[in-house]
């Protein structure tokens, strides 16, 4: 029987995908078919094309200056980065193929910007259809594609297990990243004393809050903007807001979709510590990744031998 595996979205808790997969790989398991929304999309196009070694060995040297120096900014307001310079990489990596001539059988879920429709990418440019994938709102631009904007695909199906039953899958396997994170989207409280003049100056070890401080250091401190992207004492900074927001929606969206499109299994790691951007984590990600399947080791042995 066909399996299939849905790789849904979830920003930097997508990087659990990987330890799933190795995971999965050592039980015996590869799924036939892949499906990804967003991040999902990116690991399991790494997945699909054979090249989830490289993507591994790269997100284990991420670290905050690393990630940083892939950040070109955008002044369209459409988004805080342009993304050319990371999509150079992937496009790079994934050597540009197109999505039919993959080794296994691959979608990536897109939203439509102006219709809100929920677009499978199934054939074609495989970079192009990951840039439209993943473009987070307020964080990447969304992709242009033949006179057509598209945005993130989580924010219509986070988990896409109806494209991979479309796609001939008879058995599906659903990652969810998105459960039991309401809640707790602010997990660092910002600290009690007073800031310095300088954006985040306070809050080097987090790798948002360099970002937003590089923003504000380019933007000219006479427009008074500057204190957009400063972190203010006991309350939620700009990204934590949007963060908060894109958590509790696909939470939402997910609980949704699968109880009228039900996966077989799902596997749901425990990634509710991990923040939203938080990238260079990668190895916690790999080893929860790892646990959580193994915390299903029997279900899923049980299933795969009744089916």
């Amino acid at each position: 029987m066909k399996i299939g595996i849905a790789l849904g979205s979830g920003a930097a808790r997508g990087w659990a995908h990987i330890g799933i997969l190795r995971a999965l790989e050592q039980q015996g398991i590869q799924p036939d078919i892949v499906a990804g929304s967003s991040v999902g999309a990116l690991v399991g196009a790494a997945y699909a094309s054979g090249h989830l070694d490289q993507l591994e060995q790269w997100v284990l040297k991420l670290d905050s200056s690393r990630i940083l120096s892939f950040l070109d900014i955008s002044w369209t307001g459409a988004g805080l980065i342009q993304g050319d310079k990371l999509f150079a990489y992937f496009e790079q990596t994934l050597q540009s193929v197109n999505i039919e001539d993959l080794p296994k059988h691959f979608a990536a879920v897109a939203t439509e910007l102006s219709t809100g429709r929920e677009i499978w990418f199934r054939e074609g440019s495989l970079s192009k259809a990951l840039r439209a994938s993943i473009a987070l709102p307020g964080l990447f631009t969304p992709a242009l594609l033949d006179t057509r904007y598209y945005i993130d695909g989580g924010l219509v199906n986070p988990v896409p297990v109806s494209l991979c039953r479309a796609m001939g899958a008879e058995i599906v396997i659903a990652v969810n990243l998105n459960g039991n994170l309401a809640g707790r989207h602010l997990k660092k409280p910002l600290p009690a004393d007073t800031h310095s003049g300088e954006p985040g100056s306070q809050y080097k070890s987090d790798f948002w809050n360099q970002a937003l401080a590089r923003v504000g250091q380019s933007i000219n401190r006479n427009t008074g903007l500057t204190g957009m992207f400063r972190p203010r004492r006991k309350s939620p900074g700009m990204f934590e807001v949007i963060a908060s927001a894109i958590n509790i929606m696909q939470d939402r969206i997910t609980r949704s979709r699968m109880a009228g499109e039900p996966p077989d299994i799902v596997l749901s790691p425990r990634l509710a510590h991990l923040g939203l951007m938080d990238f260079d984590k990668a190895a916690a990600a790999f080893k929860e990744g790892r646990a959580c399947v193994e915390r299903s080791h029997d279900a899923l042995a049980d299933y795969l031998k009744t089916s």
